[in-house]
C-alpha cells in the first residue's frame, strides 16, 4: 500500500439535443477505442483477443493517475494506491489462461471511496481522526467484488466523514477534471473526479443525501443510488443508516449495470438487505434495451427549475430526446409541503443517527482511535489549529461534529416521528404520484445548477436529491449535456423500489440515443493507451 501524493465542446441549442453528438468523434477506429470510451464489454473483448491483459490495463490506469492526479492538473482524487494491484492482475491473467474468467469483472480495476473498508489499505473516511486505520476485514460489497475477480486499485478522496465541503483533512481539496475552478461535488467527489478522468474502469461512492448523484452530474458520468436495502452497508463508515447506500459510478450505463449485479446479495450482517430477497438480480445487463423508451411513461418534475437557465434547457432537450424515442411524457409536481419539509426531516434523522451509529463502527477499529462522537469532537479541537504533515485541517467539518454531537438521540420524539411516520409518508406520496400517472420514472436535472465554483460562487441550489433518500427509492443518473462553459449536467431517473431493471433500460436507451458524455479537457488520452477489441 502506497500513498499517492496529496494526491468537441458541445454547443447548447434550445429545443435540440443537449449536446450534439458527432458519430465517430470519440472512437479512433471501428476496432480501436480510447480507454475512457471502452466499456467492460470492450475490455473483455480485448482480453479475449489477447490484445490486452489485466496487468497492462492496471499499468495504463496507474500512468493516468501519475499524469493527472499527482502531476498536471493535480486532481487530488486518489488517497491510497494498492501496491499489490499489479501482482493481483498478473495472477488473474494467469487464472484466465487456465480456467477462464470468473465474471465480467475478472481483471477489471475498481476504485473505492475511502469510507468503504478494505483490509489491505487504510480506511479513514478522509479524516485525520482515523489516520492509518486498517479495518479488520473488507466490506461485504468489497468481498463480492474481489470474488468476482475485480482488482481494488485505489482508495479515493472524499468530503470528510461523507459530509461538508469537497475536501478532507487527510487528502485536501479535490478538483473537477472539467474545470479545476469548479467543485466535483460531494461527498463522493474523489470517485466522481477519478472515474471522469479515467483513473479506473469503475468506482464506488456512497450516498446519504445525494453523495453519489452530485459528483456523478458534476463530473459528467453515470451513477446509481440503489434502492435502500439492495446493497449491504456492512463495512461502510456510517453517516445515517436510514439513508446510507453504496452506489456504482462509471463512464457508461453498461458498466454501472455490471458492477451493481456483482455486489447484490443477502448479508446476514445487514438486516436491510432482507428487503431485497427475491428482488435483486446478479445480471442487470440483460435489461439494457435501446428501445426501452418506446413504451415508457415518463414524468417530468420541473419543481426545481429556474435556478440555472442552461440546466433548464438541457432538461427540456433531454425530454425531447425521450419523446423522439417514443416515450409518453407528462408533467408531475411533488407536493409543496414535501418540498418544504424534506430538508428538516432529513437533518433530524441524519444528525441523530450519526451520533448514535458512528460508535458502532469505531468499535471495530483499533483502540488508538476515538470511540464516541464526543471523543471525536475533543480530538478534532486538539488538531484544528495544527497542520499535520500530509494533512489539511478541516475546521468546517469538525465544527459540524459539534452540532451533530448536540443534536439529540434516537429516543427524541422528533426523531421517532420522522422515522416512523415521516419516511413512510414520503414513500407513500412519491409512489402515489407515480401510480396515479402510471409512470416508469420521474426525471429532473440531478442538480438544478452547474457545478459550483471552488471559491463558493454559483452552483448549489435546492435540488430533488434527498427525495430518493427519504423514500429509499432508486435514482439513476445519465449525462444530459453540457453548458456553454463546458460543464456537465446529469439527468435523474427516479423509480419505484427495486425498479433498477427498468431504470437501466430507460437510462441505456437515453444514453445511446443522445451520446453526450465526453472526456474532461484537462485529462486527455496519454500516448499508447488505446484499446484494440
Amino acid at each position: 500500500m502506497s500513498r499517492a501524493k496529496c494526491v468537441w465542446h458541445t454547443t447548447l441549442l434550445l429545443g435540440l439535443f443537449a449536446g450534439l453528438h458527432v458519430p465517430g468523434m470519440n472512437a479512433l477506429s471501428a476496432q480501436t477505442l480510447r480507454v475512457s470510451e471502452a466499456t467492460i464489454e470492450d475490455i473483455n473483448a480485448a482480453f479475449d483477443s489477447g490484445s490486452l491483459t489485466s496487468e497492462g490495463l492496471v499499468q495504463l490506469y496507474l500512468a493516468r493517475i501519475q499524469a493527472y492526479d499527482q502531476e498536471g492538473p493535480r486532481l487530488n482524487a486518489v488517497l491510497w494506491l494498492n501496491d499489490q494491484a499489479l501482482e493481483t492482475a498478473r495472477a488473474l491473467d494467469a487464472e484466465r489462461r487456465v480456467s477462464g474468467p470468473r465474471s465480467p469483472l475478472h481483471g477489471i480495476p475498481v476504485a473505492l471511496k475511502d469510507n468503504i473498508d478494505t483490509a489491505d489499505m487504510p480506511t479513514t473516511a478522509g479524516s485525520l481522526l482515523l489516520a492509518g486505520s486498517l479495518p479488520p476485514d473488507d466490506a461485504f460489497i468489497v468481498k463480492k467484488l474481489r470474488e468476482a475477480g475485480a482488482i481494488i486499485l485505489a482508495k479515493l478522496n472524499m468530503s470528510e466523514l461523507a459530509s461538508g465541503v469537497t475536501m478532507s483533512s487527510v487528502g485536501g481539496f479535490i478538483r473537477n477534471p472539467h474545470d479545476t475552478e469548479r467543485s466535483p461535488a460531494g461527498s463522493s467527489g474523489g470517485t466522481g473526479a477519478a472515474i471522469a478522468a479515467a483513473f479506473a474502469q469503475l468506482g464506488i461512492g456512497t450516498d446519504t443525501g445525494g453523495s453519489v448523484r452530485g459528483p456523478t452530474t458534476a463530473n459528467g458520468i453515470t451513477g446509481l443510488k440503489p434502492t435502500h436495502g439492495l446493497l449491504s452497508r456492512d463495512g461502510i463508515v456510517p453517516l445515517a443508516l436510514s439513508f446510507d447506500m453504496a452506489g456504482p459510478m462509471a463512464r457508461h450505463v453498461y458498466d454501472v449495470a455490471v458492477m451493481l449485479g456483482a455486489m447484490t446479495g443477502i448479508d446476514p450482517d445487514d438486516v436491510a438487505t432482507s428487503k431485497s430477497v427475491d428482488r435483486f438480480e446478479t445480471n442487470y445487463t440483460q435489461f439494457l434495451d435501446v428501445r426501452a423508451l418506446g413504451d415508457a411513461r415518463i414524468g417530468v418534475a420541473r419543481d426545481f427549475l429556474g435556478q440555472d437557465t442552461e440546466v433548464d434547457w438541457i432538461l427540456e432537450a433531454s425530454v425531447e430526446a425521450m419523446r423522439a424515442e417514443g416515450a409518453t411524457v407528462v408533467d408531475v409536481h411533488f407536493p409543496q409541503w414535501l418540498l418544504d419539509a424534506k430538508g428538516d426531516w432529513y437533518t433530524t434523522i441524519r444528525w441523530r443517527e450519526f451520533r448514535a451509529q458512528i460508535p458502532e463502527y469505531l468499535a471495530t477499529i483499533g483502540p488508538e482511535y476515538p470511540k464516541t462522537l464526543s471523543e471525536m469532537v475533543e480530538r478534532s479541537m486538539e488538531i484544528a489549529s495544527l497542520t499535520p504533515e500530509g494533512g489539511t485541517p478541516n475546521p468546517t467539518r469538525w465544527s459540524l461534529l459539534i452540532q451533530e454531537e448536540q443534536s439529540g438521540t434516537l429516543d427524541d420524539h422528533e426523531y421517532i416521528a420522522m422515522k416512523n411516520y415521516g419516511l413512510p409518508m414520503a414513500q407513500s406520496i412519491v409512489a402515489g404520484l407515480m401510480d396515479a400517472q402510471e409512470l416508469d420514472a420521474i426525471v429532473y436535472p440531478t442538480s438544478p445548477t452547474r457545478p459550483s465554483l471552488v471559491n463558493g460562487g454559483g452552483g448549489g441550489g435546492v435540488s430533488a436529491t434527498n427525495i430518493a433518500n427519504l423514500t429509499g427509492f432508486p435514482d439513476l443518473i445519465v449525462p444530459g449535456g453540457f453548458t456553454s462553459d463546458q460543464l456537465p449536467v446529469g439527468i435523474s431517473f427516479l423509480g419505484r423500489p427495486f425498479s433498477e431493471p427498468r431504470l437501466f433500460g430507460l437510462g441505456y436507451a437515453f444514453e445511446q440515443a443522445t451520446k453526450v458524455r465526453r472526456d474532461p479537457k484537462l485529462t486527455p488520452p496519454l500516448l499508447g493507451e488505446e484499446i484494440r477489441r
